[in-house]
């Protein structure tokens, strides 16, 4: 099969800059994924939350891109009448440390232009009668979305482009040939002019199949959450301040599109790329997690993190505390085991931890490395710049 661009990973990125293409140019596009359908990982296991930008710093190209992609998927969700909605959310502070972050992400969010203010502890009753917090920031941009729904659309308006995407399609060889990139599946051989990587969980790893020096390494965090009941506690979302040292928000309530809330999510390192269950161990992905000189370097940076995140994944009770600080009338019964998530997090060989998107390209290849939170807010925007790149690339010199 031949194509002018193959996109190895059909999640929300992959599939939205495969429609992109299709909205934009008359180019063959060829989308494989791995598993049996799509939203398998990443796309369709996070906490469905529309973020709204407050907090990335001003003018960065994380929030510019987070900016206009909840713009953009609002339109979408809207036109395709999807479930979503801008319900808003609160991010509470009690100590001076979480005061002053509040009051740091406020004068973000109002230089991104979004629409935020600080409330004190009445108003906030008003919103969230069970929530804690002496003040918090209320975010009204904020919002939620059924994001599998986005991925099985975008997945439909591109196979109605005419773009081919083939699952159960797992990529196993890749060599340069000619004026082509040859990509072998089990039953499939492609000739592709150029090829975008966006495979989340093993995007460095195809990257180096692909020919690619990786300056990186994609370390799994599974992320763990609880269903709250009564759902009464949590009428949208409840957020900590956070620590800014780290690309995780924390413990957080989430309600979701069908109604139900989320409580998590803790992030543990995992022992598999795909261990979404405590003891899913995958010893290849371990030994290459243990190698990494940047897993050390980041273990001795957040050892302290490290703890505290293994003891809330291995301790309901544990948990529970972390969650009472913001809910504190939740009690042990009211949690009942969710579903969990694996985080791809780029790692660079110092333990720096990338926080926004990352790429690395090639004469024939762009590798999304680093897609992490709000990749699937902002997905859309991501896909529009990936599609101009690959088709500045067909252009002839």
């Amino acid at each position: 099969m031949e194509c002018d661009i193959a996109i190895i990973g059909g999640g929300i990125v992959g599939l939205a800059t495969a429609w992109q293409l299709g909205e934009r140019c008359e180019c063959r596009v060829l989308v494989l994924e791995k598993e049996g359908s799509v939203a398998t990982h990443q796309s369709g296991r996070n906490s469905g939350v529309l973020h709204s930008g407050v907090y990335y710093r001003p003018r960065s190209n994380q929030a510019q891109t987070c900016l206009r992609g909840r713009r953009l998927m609002e339109n979408f969700c809207r036109t395709n009448h999807l479930p979503f909605e801008l319900c808003g959310k609160v991010i509470t502070g009690s100590t001076s440390r979480e005061l002053a972050r509040l009051h740091t992400l406020y004068e973000w969010g109002r230089a991104n232009g979004v629409q935020c203010q600080i409330i004190d502890r009445d108003t906030l009753l008003k919103r969230e009668p069970y929530a804690a917090g002496n003040k918090a920031l209320l975010v009204r941009d904020a919002g939620i979305v059924d994001f599998p729904s986005v991925v099985r659309r975008l997945k439909s308006l591109s196979q109605e482009q005419g773009t081919d995407v083939l699952t159960n399609s797992y990529v196993h060889r890749a060599h340069e040939e000619s004026q082509n990139i040859i990509l072998e599946t089990d039953n499939l051989t492609v000739r592709a002019r150029h090829v975008l990587n966006c495979a989340g969980l093993y995007a460095d790893r195809i990257a180096k199949l692909l020919g690619q020096e990786p300056d990186i390494r994609v370390l799994p965090f599974r992320g763990e959450y609880y269903e709250l009941l009564p759902r009464q506690y949590c009428r949208h979302l409840i957020y900590p301040a956070g620590d800014e040292r780290v690309p995780f928000l924390g413990v957080h309530a989430t309600r979701m599109t069908d109604g139900r809330v989320l409580c998590g999510p803790s992030a543990v390192p995992a022992l598999s790329r795909e261990g979404y269950k405590r003891f899913t161990v995958a010893p290849a992905d371990i030994l290459e997690t243990v190698l990494w000189s940047g897993t050390w370097h980041l273990a001795r940076s957040f050892w302290r993190t490290g703890i505290r995140e293994i003891l809330q994944s291995l301790s309901k009770k544990y948990h529970l505390r972390i969650l009472q600080r913001l809910i504190p009338a939740v009690k042990l019964s009211d949690l009942r085991p969710a579903r969990s998530g694996v985080r791809a997090q780029a790692v660079r060989a110092d333990g720096t931890m990338i926080r926004s998107m990352y790429i690395q390209e090639s004469r024939r290849v762009v590798s999304v490395l680093n897609a992490s939170s709000p990749s699937a807010t902002a997905s859309l925007a991501i896909g529009e710049t990936l599609a101009r790149n690959l088709m500045n690339r067909l252009r002839p010199d």
